[in-house]
């Protein structure tokens, strides 16, 4: 308790205040001596740290598996480079490049208020409608399909943009409609408008491996925003009802031919079947060669023009010949931490529609990466799923880098106590 000073003599008075002047001089002396550190740690603590800052451990993976990816996409990608452009370094140049780009996205992206994109999701939606209906009247690209948009040495690919914008609009979709998801009208009935649309414009490029994966991420944004379990199996039956139809019809005649030679890759009895599975088969000889520890960085046979573009799709069947199941192993560990650390963040953000946009937008990369490795091991069709952050191409890695800067933005308010 303070002294009554009224009850104290002239000299007592003065010495309690000169006591009081002389500690509260010292507590600054103090404080300047302390505040530089203290100034630093907050100053780190707004970069790093749960709660405070982007979360560490989700960017040092995610740039162990950048660097990882970038270093893999080059060694799978120079003997094609240089028969194809007599440049080796052709496909590194330009995928540093989208390297650069992406991580400066990420940054931008880390910092950016993730709750402002709840308002704006319609738009973005619109956005990537109006994307995929433009590639439909531009010239036809490889093998007369039509799926970028190109920009110079850049080209736009439409169906990652709406991978993303499906993602983001169900997040907003189902945390504003929280309470009424159970109903149909507020699950079902926006599902099959939004990816029935989409699906209709990526079957016309045509592109059906897209068609895939937004629908896997529909049905699982529908899910965890609360939709009823019997409405996913009510819609399997009436999907897998159009198929067989349009299979009977003959509207799924570019998704059979790729099924040509599915599971026959070593099994071949014509020439025809050996021409159809030769990219399956070659990519199952580079899994084989690897063994248990590979043949070494750089050292892979398959890529020496045997393996078709092994830069893009199949760069994964490269990585095994050249690390082993060994690293191949670490590798997809590496992808299962990511996408472990990602929905753990998102499910301690303080929104709903915050811990909808992270676990959709981390739950892609592991979607992706099973697809791919289904297919390389011709467990798939080959279908042409790109592998994240490994595959060569712009749109996909500036695309996936954006959305993980988003992730990192939940991070920032992720009700996580700081380790």
């Amino acid at each position: 308790m303070a002294p009554n000073r009224k009850l104290l003599y002239k000299g007592d008075v003065n010495r309690i205040y000169d006591d009081e002047y002389k500690a509260s001089q010292a507590a600054k002396k103090e404080k300047l001596f302390i505040r530089p550190s203290r100034q630093r740690k907050m100053k780190n603590a707004k970069w790093f740290g749960i709660g405070m800052g982007i979360d560490l451990p989700f960017c040092i993976i995610l740039l162990v598996l950048l660097t990882i990816g970038t270093i893999m996409m080059f060694s799978a990608s120079y003997a094609f480079a240089y028969y194809t452009q007599s440049d080796s370094y052709y496909f590194l140049i330009r995928q540093l490049i989208f390297v650069v780009v992406g991580i400066i996205a990420m940054g931008v992206m880390s910092f950016f208020n993730y709750n402002k994109l709840h308002k704006i999701a319609p738009l973005v939606l619109g956005i990537a409608y109006v994307c995929l209906l433009a590639v439909l009247v531009l010239p036809a690209g490889d093998g007369g399909v039509k799926r970028w948009i190109p920009l110079g040495m850049f080209n736009i690919q439409p169906s990652e943009i709406a991978k993303f914008a499906v993602i983001l609009f169900f997040a907003h979709w189902a945390s504003k409609y929280y309470d009424k998801m159970q109903l149909a009208k507020f699950s079902v009935l926006p599902g099959i408008i939004v990816f029935g649309s989409i699906a209709m414009l990526l079957f016309l490029e045509p592109h059906y491996s897209g068609i895939v994966i937004i629908g896997m991420l529909t049905v699982l944004m529908l899910y965890i925003g609360g939709m009823k379990t019997k409405y996913l199996l009510i819609g399997g039956v009436i999907l897998g009802g159009l198929v067989l139809v349009l299979a009977v019809t003959g509207g799924l005649s570019y998704a059979m031919s790729r099924m040509d030679g599915w599971g026959q890759a070593l099994e071949y009895t014509t020439e025809e079947m050996w021409q159809t599975t030769w990219q399956t088969r070659n990519s199952l000889y580079a899994i084989g060669s690897g063994g248990l520890w590979g043949l070494g960085l750089g050292q892979s046979r398959q890529k020496y023009l045997y393996l078709p573009e092994p830069q893009n799709d199949f760069i994964f069947a490269i990585v095994v010949e050249e690390l082993g199941l060994i690293g191949a192993a670490i590798i997809l560990l590496i992808f299962a931490l990511l996408v472990w650390r990602g929905i753990t963040l998102s499910l301690r953000s303080k929104d709903k529609f915050g811990k909808l946009l992270g676990i959709g937008l981390t739950s892609q990369i592991g979607i992706q990466v099973v697809l791919n490795i289904l297919v390389i091991t011709d467990w798939l069709p080959n279908t042409g799923i790109s592998l994240p952050f490994f595959s060569y191409g712009g749109s996909s890695l500036i695309m996936l880098l954006a959305q993980m800067g988003i992730v990192l933005s939940i991070s920032r308010t992720a009700n996580i106590e700081r380790q």
